[in-house]
């Protein structure tokens, strides 16, 4: 249901025991919660999803770290800016910014970060545009952005077909999406959960709630955009001048996924940072929902 101006409700659901707040980062508001003690560790949702694909990781990961869970710009209950033509509104350069000023306003630097799909994107400019902002990264079921595009294949662009459509100009997605939110998250999520793994109803029904209002709608179509342009102009840049990932790296991907299939993550990794190590889980695409036990393990023994 989406409010008369077309704008989806405030979700009900919250991360049990998170206390949930906005902040105003430089003139965007980014939606938060935060729990536990601990040093602190900063987690990152992928598309077409928000905070709540944590739900099942961060409560446990708060019982020794100060865990903050956010939307992203133009996800869940952030802001939505209007996208720009240069693409530098939904740039993962600007969507780090957010990220990279919340830690900081919250008092949490350095901390640790970790980021699934977008959010791991997310996560891996962060690092390159803020050295020293992060002592150790996880990265959920994703090859760096630059490395997708250089080695576009039958089999890539078949798995990843919304890399290609959600891209397009003219309002061709917006239109399409918008006309049934439920029928593309669901066809969308569906194909890419493990065999067997599901998500809970109350939880999908959140995910399609984000895109009724179709802010989101836009706003994710330019996060996509912007990976097909600006993105790589910031990533051939950084990785021309030779720069690295200074920190450790954590990889991590579903063995059911296009990542674990169609890719070698750890040899890519090693490409773009010194310090990686990782391995494959028996999973599809959403690591943190479908083996929310084996992900809590694979970061406790990282992250320490």
């Amino acid at each position: 249901m989406t409010t008369p101006a077309g704008r989806a409700p405030e979700s009900a659901l919250r991360v049990p025991h998170f206390e949930y707040q906005r902040m105003d980062v430089e003139g965007t508001t980014v939606n938060c919660a935060i729990g536990g003690s601990g040093p602190p560790l900063l987690l990152l949702h992928g598309y077409p999803q928000n905070h709540l694909m944590w739900r099942l990781v961060a409560p446990e990961l708060a019982r020794d770290h100060t865990v903050v869970l956010t939307d992203l710009r133009g996800y869940g209950d952030s802001a939505k800016p209007a996208p720009d033509a240069a693409g530098e509104v939904y740039s993962k350069r600007s969507m780090a910014r957010d990220q990279a000023g919340l830690m900081r306003q919250l008092g949490f630097w350095p901390f640790q970060l970790a980021g699934h799909d977008r959010g791991a994107r997310v996560a891996h400019r962060l690092v390159l545009d803020h050295p020293g902002a992060v002592t150790g990264l996880a990265v959920l079921d994703i090859v760096p952005t630059r490395h997708v595009f250089r080695n576009v294949t039958r089999a890539m662009a078949t798995a990843y077909y919304h890399w290609f459509f959600l891209p397009v100009g003219n309002g061709i997605p917006e239109h399409l999406i918008g006309a049934d939110p439920a029928f593309w998250i669901r066809s969308l999520i569906g194909p890419l959960l493990g065999q067997g793994a599901s998500i809970e109803p109350a939880v999908m029904d959140d995910y399609i709630r984000c895109f009724s209002d179709p802010r989101t709608i836009a706003g994710s179509c330019a996060d996509y955009r912007s990976a097909a342009s600006t993105d790589l102009v910031h990533d051939d840049e950084t990785f021309a001048a030779g720069q690295q990932v200074g920190c450790p790296v954590l990889v991590l991907w579903g063995a059911q996924s296009f990542v674990g299939r169609g890719y070698e993550p750890l040899s890519v990794w090693r490409q773009y940072a010194a310090d990686v190590r990782g391995q494959a889980l028996p999973t599809g695409h959403f690591l943190p929902e479908e083996a929310p036990d084996l992900v809590i393990a694979a970061l406790r023994g990282f992250l320490r």
